[in-house]
């Protein structure tokens, strides 16, 4: 039996809380309403590392992961039914950072990245691009810094980037960098016991 590891069901069951939780964006930090998009981001970023994981086990070969990869990506990006004006505007925030994780994976599986540049270096040249409006550079040097995130190194303390789409990527390379810090039982999970991931 094929191994699941992200589901229509699991991204549709995400948005049902989503609507259910009446998100509105306020001057106040209202952390509360707001996890609802962390805990999305945190649920797609442990199924990419378990992708990466199982890839490095070999029990599935690189070719495959990346197409698990891309099979995560486009539900993710699938189009969703409106929630309301700040809700969207949250979800298009997190679908940012998640393509982020999602392009950072896939270099990280490939293996084609600058493994030499300090960190801090290329997000500060990465914030630059985007300044000037050059926001695939921005984009791509920030995917690097993703997949040697994945490979173990520690993100450095970046300070606080102005609101922006580095930014934004920024976010879902945190996600990575906490998931990495975290629960690393999917890096031990060989997949021979489970068949499939929770819904």
């Amino acid at each position: 039996m094929k191994e699941e590891f992200y589901t229509e069901k699991r991204w549709l069951n995400w948005m049902n809380k989503v609507k259910d939780s009446n998100f509105k964006l306020t001057e106040e930090d209202d952390k509360n309403s707001g996890a609802v998009f962390i805990y999305i981001m945190d649920d797609v970023v442990l199924a990419c590392l378990k992708v990466i994981a199982r890839c490095e086990h070999t029990v599935i070969a690189p070719d495959a992961a990346l197409a698990e990869i891309m099979a995560i990506r486009s539900i993710v990006f699938t189009e969703n039914e409106s929630m309301g004006e700040d809700a969207d505007l949250m979800l298009e925030s997190l679908k940012t950072s998640l393509a982020a994780v999602f392009v950072s994976s896939q270099r990280y599986i490939i293996g084609i990245f600058d493994r030499i540049s300090p960190l801090e270096e290329m997000v500060a040249k990465a914030v630059a691009a985007e300044q000037e409006e050059n926001l695939d550079e921005a984009f791509d040097l920030l995917s690097q810094v993703g997949a040697r995130v994945i490979g173990g190194e520690n993100l450095p303390e970046i300070g606080d980037i102005p609101y922006c789409m580095t930014a934004e990527l920024m976010d879902g390379i945190d996600a990575i960098s906490a998931a990495m810090l975290g629960d690393d039982s999917y890096k031990d999970d060989d997949g021979s016991v489970d068949t499939g991931g929770a819904d």
